[in-house]
């Protein structure tokens, strides 16, 4: 087949693939299944799970288990999965991420920082929404125009390459820091999951002022020589606080019972 050909045909999958849009009706570039992102998903947490400490803490557990659980109550049902699977990691890592498939990955140094109930569920909230504003596809997508030579297609489709591009794979879901490999997600992605991560926090009956004080909190502990990983790709502090400020003036009252989470 020749190049011109080739090219045309792939511009006009792109431009049939590009017909989406995230939650907050922004256009995304799309070239993924959500099939393929929730397998691929569940192979890297898999991964995850083997090379990381897994906390044995069963308060610690049970305290991360029961904000996520609220939280989840309260997203749609997802096509490709039923159940949301929460680890807490052992590590002193300041960090959360959740992947395609429903899997959500909690570090226990991050339990220093988000200190309530509702600093923890702004976390989470906000990286349960990267999943549902599917973040993950649309920068895997864009890797995928930028090193087409990777073959990442293959890879998200759960072929041998896998092994070969972790690495670059874990990066674009968004856990590619403790790989040595940054594929940060962009400015856009990051203020739409504070937005959808805090619309659903408070949906689930947190308090999302406490937003404010997590985001404070994290400015404080990014004093030291090098910031938390949640921090190394986000918005500066002053700017995050105050579109969150922005954005709970315009937040509906919850119906839900104010939840009980404690360690």
């Amino acid at each position: 087949m020749n190049k011109i050909i080739k090219a045309s045909l792939l511009f006009t999958s792109l431009g049939l693939a590009a017909c989406s849009s995230s939650p907050t009706g922004r256009n995304q570039l799309i070239l993924f299944s959500d099939q393929d992102m929730s397998s691929l998903g569940a192979k890297s947490f898999e991964q995850m799970k083997t090379d990381t400490p897994i906390s044995k803490d069963a308060k610690t557990n049970a305290y991360v288990q029961c904000v996520a659980n609220t939280i989840t109550a309260y997203v749609p049902k997802q096509p490709n999965f039923s159940q949301w699977e929460v680890v807490v990691f052992d590590s002193d890592q300041v960090n959360a991420f959740a992947l395609p498939g429903g899997k959500i990955g909690v570090y226990t140094g991050l339990l220093k920082v988000a200190v309530n109930q509702d600093q923890l569920a702004t976390v989470i909230g906000h990286e349960v929404a990267h999943v549902l504003a599917d973040h993950s596809n649309e920068r895997l997508s864009q890797s995928q125009l930028a090193n087409a030579g990777l073959q990442i297609t293959d890879i998200a489709l759960g072929a041998s390459e896998y092994s070969q591009y972790r690495g670059l794979t874990m990066a674009a879901l968004g856990v590619g820091v403790q790989y040595g490999v940054l594929l940060p997600y962009g400015r856009t992605q990051e203020s739409e999951a504070d937005v959808v991560g805090l619309e659903l926090m408070s949906k689930a009956g947190f308090d999302p002022k406490q937003s404010i004080d997590l985001w404070k909190n994290m400015a404080k502990a990014s004093g030291g020589s090098s910031p938390p990983e949640l921090l190394s790709t986000h918005p500066s502090h002053s700017t995050r606080i105050q579109e969150l400020a922005n954005k709970i003036q315009t937040l509906p009252a919850s119906s839900a019972k104010r939840p009980n989470c404690q360690i």
